[in-house]
C-alpha cells in the first residue's frame, strides 16, 4: 500500500499537543559498556550467571492477569515512574514527541471506552490492526486488552485479498488502519461479512462507514474497568506463512506473550527502567510485539520509535549517535548494510547492546561491527509460537553465529525424527519440551486447524519446524528449516503463497519456489518455472520482469522472486508432488 508523506504525517496532532511529556532524557553515557568485546559482560538485570539463573527461574502464572492493567497501569501509578516516557516517537519529517506511562494509561482508556459504546465491541471479538510504525499502534494495542478484543497484527505491505483472506479466516468484527490501507480495505469489505467496524487512523476525511480514531476518543473518559480477563483467555492472533495454505494463524494469550516476555525483555535485552531500547521490526510481524511492546514495558523500559517509509542504514547509524539508545535490536540484514557503510569515528555515547533475531547473522558481520563500534551483536532466536527460545546472554560468552544457549523457563532439546534427544555435533530438529511442565511463553495452538496443531507437538515436545546441532558447550547453532519456508530480510514468505500468485499467469504451466542464498537479505524467494508452449521464444528477460511484477500485485510486494529460472519440469515424488528440498540443496550448493 503506498502512502503519500500527508497521508503518513496525518496524524492526532491534538492528541500529542494535548499530552506534552514532562521528562527529558539524559544523553550521558551508559555506564555499563561491554567489558569485553565477545565475552561475558554485566548485565543489568542481575542475570550474571547462566547456570545459576536458570535454575532459580519460575514464573509464577495466576488466574487472572491483564498486561494492560498490571503491566501499563502499575508503572503509571508508581510516583517516581508515572512521569517517565513510556513511548519517544519520531520521524523523517520533523515530528517528535514522548508519552509518558501516565499519558498511555489515559490514551488507551480513552480509546477502550469509544470502542466499548461507540464501536460496540465487546471481550472476545477479533481486531485487525494494519498500521505502519504510528504511536497510535501502541495504545490500540492497550485499549484492546482492557476490553479483552483479540488483536490481530498485519503489515502494511498486505494486498486487498490478503486482507479479505485474515478478516475471512478469523472471523475478525473491526479492522483499524490508515487512509492509505482504507482505500485498500473498501475493495473487499463487501465480501466480509463479519466485518461491522471499520476506523481509520489519521485521516483528514473521515470516509462514509468508518470511524475516525480521534473521534471515537473525543469526550472519551479516561476512567476504565479494565475487563478482569483470565490468564488463559487469547489476547492476540498472529498470522505466519507455512509451506502449504493459507497463512496459519497462532494464537496467545493474556499470559504466553503479555506476561511471558519477561524472558525477552528481561534475560535477553536486559533492559530495565534506565533504559531506551529501539526494535526496528514493523507493527505487523510478531518481533514487534516481542521487542517494542510487551519486553520493554514489563520492564519499566521506555520504547524508542522512528517512523519511516523505508529503511536507510546510513540514517539510522546516525539516528544511534544522535539518540540516547542505550539497547537495540534489528534483523541481520540491517546490521550487514550497517558493515558496508563507514564505521569509523561513529560515536554511539549510550549504546551498551546489540542484538539480531529473525535469521541467523554471518560471523563476518558481527566482527565488522565489533571492530568499529566495540560492541559485539547477540542473537537470539524464537518464533512467532513463542517468546525467546535461545539466546546469546551478557553473561555468556558470545560466539558470533550461534543462537546462544536455551532461555530460563525452556528445555531446548535436538532431538531426530522419532523424538530421540541426539549428541552434541548431531543435526536435528529444535524441540521445547512441553511435558509435564507447559512452558508459559508457549502458542495454545493454530486456531481452527486441529491437523497443524496436532503435527506440532510429538510425544513431549513442540516441533519448532527448525533445525540445529548443539556443541559441546551447550550452545545452539541454527542449520535451516525443516519445512520449506523462506526467511529473506526477515520476512517469513510461505512458497505456497508465491506459487499461487505465479500460477495465475498464462505463462506458467507449474512453479516452485525454495530460498536462496543472498549476502545482504541472507536469503531470497527463487522461482523455477516451467512454461507453457506459448511463451517458451518469448525473451526471457523480459518474461521475467513481468512475472516478477505480476506477483508484486498478486500478494504482497516482498513475496515476489528476485531470481527466476526456467525449467523444462521440475523434480517429483513418486507421488506427484515437487521435491522443493532438492531444489533448494540445488541453490545453497552453489554457495559452496
Amino acid at each position: 500500500m503506498k502512502r503519500s508523506v500527508g497521508q503518513i504525517k496525518a496524524v492526532l496532532k491534538s492528541e500529542r499537543q494535548q499530552y506534552k511529556t514532562r521528562w527529558q532524557f539524559s544523553t550521558a553515557p551508559c555506564l555499563l559498556q561491554q567489558s569485553a568485546i565477545s565475552g561475558p559482560a554485566p548485565s543489568a538485570t542481575g542475570f550474571n550467571n547462566y547456570e545459576e539463573g536458570r535454575q532459580k527461574f519460575q514464573l509464577i502464572v495466576p488466574e487472572k492477569y491483564n498486561f494492560a492493567r498490571d503491566v501499563l497501569d502499575q508503572w503509571s501509578s508508581k510516583a517516581q515512574h508515572s512521569a517517565r516516557t513510556a513511548l519517544w516517537w519520531v520521524d523523517d519529517y520533523g515530528q517528535e514527541f514522548k508519552w509518558t506511562f501516565k499519558h498511555m494509561e489515559i490514551l488507551s482508556k480513552r480509546l477502550a471506552n469509544g470502542m466499548s459504546v461507540k464501536c460496540q465491541l465487546k471481550a472476545g471479538d477479533r481486531v485487525i490492526v494494519i498500521l505502519p510504525r504510528l504511536p497510535e499502534w501502541w495504545v490500540i494495542n492497550l485499549a484492546c486488552m482492557r476490553i479483552g478484543l483479540v488483536l490481530c497484527p498485519g503489515t502494511v505491505l498486505l494486498t486487498p485479498k490478503d486482507i479479505m483472506q485474515r478478516i475471512q479466516a478469523s472471523g475478525a468484527k473491526c479492522i483499524i488502519t490508515d487512509e492509505a490501507g482504507a482505500t485498500e480495505v473498501q475493495k473487499i469489505a463487501r465480501d466480509c461479512p463479519t466485518l461491522k467496524t471499520k476506523v481509520v487512523v489519521g485521516a483528514e476525511k473521515i470516509r462514509p462507514g468508518w470511524f475516525g480514531l480521534s473521534h471515537l476518543m473525543e469526550g472519551g473518559s479516561t476512567e476504565h474497568k479494565c475487563i478482569d480477563s483470565l490468564s488463559s483467555d487469547p489476547m492476540t492472533l498472529f498470522f505466519t506463512s507455512g509451506t502449504t495454505g493459507l497463512p496459519k494463524m497462532v494464537e496467545h494469550t493474556h499470559a504466553s506473550y503479555g506476561m511471558a516476555h519477561v524472558i525477552t525483555g528481561k534475560y535477553w535485552l536486559d533492559l530495565t527502567p534506565e533504559d531506551i531500547h529501539w526494535n526496528m521490526s514493523d507493527t505487523g510481524w510478531a518481533k514487534s510485539a516481542w521487542s517494542s511492546l510487551f519486553a520493554p514495558w514489563i520492564q519499566g523500559a521506555c520504547i524508542f520509535a522512528h517512523h519511516s517509509p523505508s529503511f536507510d542504514a546510513e540514517q539510522t547509524l546516525r539516528m544511534l549517535e544522535q539518540y540516547p539508545i542505550s539497547t537495540f535490536c534489528t534483523a541481520p540484514t540491517a546490521y550487514r548494510m550497517f558493515a558496508q557503510q563507514d564505521l569509523k569515528d561513529r560515536e554511539f555515547k549510550a549504546l551498551r547492546h546489540c542484538l539480531s533475531a529473525g535469521e541467523p547473522l554471518n560471523p563476518e558481520v558481527t566482527e565488522v561491527w565489533e571492530e568499529h563500534t566495540k560492541h559485539t551483536i547477540r542473537e537470539g532466536y524464537g518464533q512467532t509460537e513463542t517468546v525467546l527460545l535461545c539466546g546469546s546472554f551478557r553473561c555468556l560468552q558470545n560466539k558470533p553465529g550461534s543462537m546462544g544457549k536455551p532461555a530460563p523457563g525452556y528445555d531446548i532439546q535436538v532431538i531426530d525424527q522419532e523424538g530421540n534427544e541426539l549428541e552434541p555435533g548431531q543435526e536435528g530438529n529444535i524441540a521445547v519440551k512441553y511435558k509435564p511442565d507447559r512452558p508459559v511463553g508457549l502458542f495454545t495452538g493454530y486456531l481452527d486447524d486441529e491437523e497443524r496443531t496436532s503435527a506440532s507437538f510429538h510425544r513431549d515436545y513442540y516441533l519448532t519446524g527448525d533445525r540445529a546441532y548443539c556443541d559441546e558447550e551447550g550452545y545452539l547453532w541454527f542449520v535451516g528449516r525443516s519445512d520449506d519456508v523462506i526467511i529473506s530480510a526477515g520476512y517469513r514468505i510461505g512458497p505456497f503463497e508465491v506459487e499461487s500468485a505465479l500460477i495465475e499467469h498464462p505463462a506458467v504451466v507449474e512453479s516452485a519456489v525454495v530460498s536462496s542464498p543472498d549476502e545482504t537479505r541472507g536469503e531470497v524467494v527463487k522461482a523455477f518455472i516451467v512454461l507453457s508452449e506459448a511463451y517458451k521464444t518469448i525473451d526471457k528477460d523480459n518474461l521475467t520482469k513481468e512475472l516478477q511484477e505480476h506477483v508484486k500485485k498478486s500478494t504482497a510486494p516482498y513475496k515476489y522472486p528476485r531470481k527466476v529460472e526456467f525449467v523444462e519440469q521440475l523434480p517429483k515424488t513418486v507421488s506427484g508432488k515437487i521435491r522443493r528440498v532438492e531444489l533448494r540443496e540445488k541453490e545453497h550448493s552453489k554457495e559452496k
